[in-house]
């Protein structure tokens, strides 16, 4: 999957958990069912703007902000990977 994926599964587990909330929990406040926030967590699913949607509003944050969350996680991990692959040249 591409970073942005990933990121996104990682920022959705960050909030959650910060909230104190298990993938039921999440799911129930989004509307969700608990396996596809399982898979959106383990990045192993592209979940669509409308969902996207549903989980920052279920975590009280804005759409704008997730999404940009979740690209700083995404270009945090592009900058390792370039780092690792400059130290093993």
């Amino acid at each position: 999957m591409s970073a942005i994926v990933e990121s996104l599964g990682l920022v959705v587990r960050q909030l959650r958990e910060a909230q104190g909330w298990s993938q039921e929990q999440l799911a129930e406040h989004s509307d969700l069912n608990r396996s596809y926030v399982g898979e959106i967590e383990r990045g192993r699913t592209i979940a669509s703007i409308v969902t996207v949607e549903k989980l920052s509003r279920a975590l009280g944050v804005t759409l704008p902000v997730l999404l940009a969350d979740c690209e700083q996680i995404a270009q945090r991990r592009v900058s390792q990977r370039i780092n690792l692959a400059s130290i093993a040249c």
